[in-house]
């Protein structure tokens, strides 16, 4: 039996049903469950002072692409919307091969965990030069985050009226048998699951219709979560109208991809019936703000998808149109952004706090964690506020509006990932020079 407690929080946000804010609370931790919380606790195990902390559940990342950390600031892409920005990136994406899709996945995931996140989700749409999905589940399990990969697939390529190289798409039964073969493999559906495995095309205008249907069905035979892009932009709202006769909302129904197992990255540009028939039929979005903000693509209507019951969580989308994955400082953007569209009052930190842990959990149809509460999962982040971040803060919860965005300690399963602002379970400087390495090789031998 392990075990250990966390001692003296200064405020204790729980985001259990209750949303219960606790003073001075401790909380108990056995065999990576939560064991106990309340006040005056004991425990034989290690003891954690989070006197002048603030603990929370660990945040959730919906959306990612974890091979763009080696192509952040490329020159070309920066002012870029999303189409350019894709033709600007895919020629260099087609050069990798497994060790810059490993270690891109080790830096993207570390730096995740650095910003409070226990449990991430990847979209890996492309799989160069014998690069397979497994390169990103080993990176996860290296580190010791929850991991939520997911198969994605291109079908279509320039040569038949796609974005993408032909040299990134796939022949569709590769696609399909090769999904069944990474499900199979490590896909684990059990309460405390590290590792669960969900299939995703990358979007409406990269693979077919005919791959969107197998795709669900495939996925519904074999019990996982289906993931894509929707409704990102203008352009892609233009590309459905003009290809498919409907919006994109329209066309996820058509196609069975809607449901409490469906959850789709961006939905910037869904309308009221969108929103509503979502709503309904209890489909996640994943709100990537700064993603959204860098490609210029608009402001999500997440106060309006909220008041609907649309399940919403956060995503940092790929370091390669967001430049950085930071989670918590995602949160923040969500809220302002909220608050720009809506008015001050739009959007508590408190709430939008909660879309990064409760609400990423909801979409990812995981329930055994984004909480602190008995029998919940030990995901757990503790935030050091007695820095100058939060130095003068009447409100040392309000973490999003005055604290820091580097974590202090973080627990994933109980286990310690992050001690004292540092990764633990990677050597990361020796990470960061292999991923400047690669970075510096691929812009060799790149032309522009």
């Amino acid at each position: 039996m392990s075990e250990f407690l966390i001692r003296g929080a200064e405020t204790l946000l729980t985001m259990d049903d209750a949303r219960r804010a606790l003073n001075g609370a401790d909380l108990r931790v056995r065999d990576g469950v939560i064991a106990e919380i309340g006040e005056g606790l004991h425990s034989e195990g290690e003891i954690i002072e989070a006197a002048g902390c603030v603990v929370t559940p660990g945040l959730i990342n919906t959306h990612h692409h974890l091979y763009q950390t080696l192509t952040r600031a490329v020159p070309g892409a920066e002012n870029a919307l999303l189409f350019g920005w894709l033709r600007r990136l895919y020629p260099i994406w087609a050069a990798f091969g497994p060790e810059e899709v490993h270690v891109s996945a080790q830096v993207g995931l570390a730096e995740l965990a650095l910003s409070g996140c226990t449990l991430s989700s990847d979209h890996l749409y492309l799989y160069p030069n014998g690069a397979r999905l497994e390169d990103t589940i080993a990176a996860a399990a290296e580190i010791g985050l929850r991991f939520h990969p997911t198969r994605g697939a291109m079908s279509i390529g320039e040569s038949d009226g796609g974005l993408p190289p032909d040299s990134l798409v796939e022949r569709e039964a590769r696609i399909l048998e090769d999904s069944i073969r990474v499900i199979d493999a490590f896909h684990d559906p059990a309460e405390g699951s590290m590792c669960r495995v969900g299939l995703a095309p990358c979007s409406p205008f990269s693979v077919s219709r005919d791959l969107m249907r197998e795709a669900a069905l495939l996925a519904r035979d074999k019990g996982v979560m289906l993931h894509t892009h929707l409704a990102e932009n203008d352009e892609d709202i233009a590309y459905s109208l003009e290809n498919f006769g409907c919006r994109p909302g329209q066309y996820a129904e058509d196609l069975g991809w809607t449901g409490d197992d469906v959850w789709h990255a961006h939905c910037v540009k869904l309308d009221g019936a969108e929103i509503a028939l979502f709503a309904g039929s209890r489909t996640g979005v994943a709100h990537c703000p700064c993603s959204n903000c860098r490609l210029g693509s608009g402001i999500a209507p997440v106060r309006a998808m909220r008041d609907a019951g649309v399940p919403v969580g956060l995503g940092v989308d790929g370091s390669a149109s967001n430049d950085a994955g930071n989670l918590v400082a995602e949160a923040r953007q969500a809220m302002l952004l909220q608050r720009v569209s809506n008015g001050a009052d739009a959007m508590s930190p408190y709430e939008a706090l909660e879309i990064a842990t409760r609400g990423g959990a909801e979409v990812l149809n995981r329930p055994d964690c984004g909480q602190l509460a008995i029998g919940k999962r030990a995901d757990i982040a503790i935030w050091d506020v007695s820095g100058v971040e939060s130095a003068g803060s009447w409100d040392k919860a309000a973490l999003l509006l005055a604290g820091p965005t580097r974590v202090k300690h973080l627990f994933v399963e109980g286990r310690q990932i992050v001690r004292d602002g540092h990764v633990v379970t990677l050597d990361l400087p020796r990470v960061i020079e292999r991923q400047n390495q690669l970075a510096q090789n691929l812009r060799e031998r790149l032309p522009g």
